[in-house]
């Protein structure tokens, strides 16, 4: 829907997740706020959350969507997915969760909690201190 359409309630929630994580809510950041968290649980990249804004009328520029993706995970709104593939995505379940990567189409899907369990995770280095811990399973359409 075209930026001007948007519901002014949705609007406010978004600008409200933003003051609640200490980000300005300048009405960039509200739209693509609004985008990326008012369809649940998502994995997307950038260039992704640009076209959606572009569909929607908010003219952004790449490099401001790349900007605000890394401030809202910065901000603890985002996860950065290292999935080993060409893109780098953005997850907005924050929790602790392992993903399948579909190959070939490199799309992202959440593995229930608690169908996995790490054991016998190596000491940290000295100094360090283990903070996460992902698991990434490949699958592909079996033949």
């Amino acid at each position: 829907m075209p930026v001007a359409q948007r519901s002014k309630s949705t609007d406010r929630d978004a600008a409200a997740r933003l003051r609640g994580a200490g980000l300005r809510p300048t009405r960039q950041r509200v739209a693509l706020a609004d985008l990326l968290f008012a369809k649940g649980d998502r994995h997307l990249t950038a260039e992704e959350l640009h076209e959606e804004a572009t569909c929607i009328g908010c003219s952004c520029s790449l490099a401001t969507v790349y900007n605000t993706l890394h401030q809202f995970t910065e901000a603890g709104l985002l996860r950065v997915l290292s999935l080993e593939t060409a893109k780098t995505y953005f997850d907005t379940n924050v929790s602790d969760h392992h993903h399948f990567v579909v190959e070939g189409c490199n799309r992202v899907l959440d593995i229930p909690v608690g169908n996995i369990s790490v054991s016998d995770l190596p000491e940290a280095p000295d100094g360090m201190e283990i903070t996460h811990v992902d698991v990434v399973i490949r699958v592909r359409p079996k033949r």
